[in-house]
Parts: structure tokens; C-alpha cells; sequence
């Protein structure tokens, strides 16, 4: 008889441990999309980003007196070129040599007027660091998006992400918008 229950006991603990599991895996998975993220918009608002669902996604951390500032220009021809499958939404972060010293309000200005830009644009964050915004502590890291771990060693860095808000890859500053790297994943 305690033979019995002893199996049983075993048995039972075991069923419970794969229940666990299995609730950790689908819990685990339902965080791997980057549409379940809210942030605020550079104009005010919020930008939520489940109404991206079905679209493609490129989140980039943008400066406005760095030396890749011109890829505006790019993101910009990308998103008008691709915008029925593409949606881009800039981070502007004073991370990386002090090159986003602005307001939002005067990051706004600076975008629209120099370069157009019609893309949603985020509010002020920082991307690196002990203060990181959740939403980058998420690109960055493997055990939160699931895919890869990515440094972002500077400004202008890209993150492309599927249709259900899934990290692709990260690319680093270099990569200009309209190259074939990304041009070639949408």
C-alpha cells in the first residue's frame, strides 16, 4: 500500500510539473511579440503598438546631431515606400554622446521640418543603461523577445520585427534604411 501511494504521489507531482511548464512556455511565448507594448508618442499620445498587427516593424533609436542623422532622410523613403507593410517608429535617446539633448517638442520640430518625417515618433527614452525603457530591455535581450541578444553600440540602431511582432534582427548603425539588408526581409 505505500508502495501505491508513493507511485502515485510521484505520478502526480509529475503531471503538476508539466502543467507548470507547459503555462511558463505559453506565458513565455505570449510575451515574444513586441505588440504587447504601449509607449508614449513624442507629441503626446500613445502609441500601442498591437494596432501594428499584420505589419511589419522597425523600431529605431534616432539622434539629431549625430553623424547618422541623415538616415531620417532613409527612413523616411522607406516608410512612404513600404508603409502598406511597414510601419517605423523612432526612439529618440540621449545614450550616446550627449546627440539628443532636446525636448521632446524641439525633437518634433527637428524631424518634421528638416526631414519630413511622418512616421510615428516616440517620446525621449533611454536606451542603454540602468534606466532603459522596458521596450528596449525587451529588444535587447534574448530571455525577454525569445530570438537574440543585441548591444546597441550607438545611434541609428534598427530592430526589425514580423508581422505578429516578432524580433527578425538587429541591425547596427551602419545599415543604411533602404539597403537590401532591410529592403530584402520586407
Amino acid at each position: 500500500m505505500l508502495k501505491l501511494i508513493a507511485i502515485t504521489t510521484i505520478f502526480l507531482s509529475g503531471l503538476l510539473q508539466t502543467n507548470k511548464v507547459t503555462a511558463q512556455t505559453e506565458f513565455t511565448a505570449a510575451q515574444n511579440s513586441i505588440l504587447n507594448f504601449k509607449v508614449e508618442g513624442l507629441e503626446g499620445g500613445t502609441i500601442d503598438f498591437s494596432k501594428f498587427k499584420g505589419k511589419k516593424i522597425l523600431i529605431v533609436n534616432t539622434a539629431s546631431k549625430c553623424g547618422y542623422t541623415k538616415q531620417y532622410e532613409g527612413l523616411q523613403k522607406l516608410y512612404d515606400t513600404y508603409k502598406d507593410k511597414l510601419v517605423i517608429v523612432g526612439f529618440p535617446a540621449n545614450n550616446f554622446g550627449g546627440q539628443e539633448p532636446g525636448s521632446n517638442d524641439s525633437i518634433a520640430v527637428f524631424c518634421k521640418r528638416n526631414y519630413g518625417v511622418t512616421f510615428p515618433m516616440a517620446a525621449k527614452v533611454s536606451v542603454k543603461g540602468d534606466d532603459t525603457a522596458p521596450i528596449f530591455k525587451w529588444l535587447c535581450n534574448k530571455t525577454e523577445n525569445g530570438v537574440t541578444d543585441a548591444e546597441i553600440k550607438w545611434n541609428f540602431g534598427k530592430f526589425l520585427l514580423d508581422e505578429k511582432g516578432t524580433l527578425i534582427q538587429y541591425f547596427p548603425s551602419k545599415v543604411e534604411p533602404m539597403s537590401e539588408e532591410i529592403t530584402g526581409k520586407l
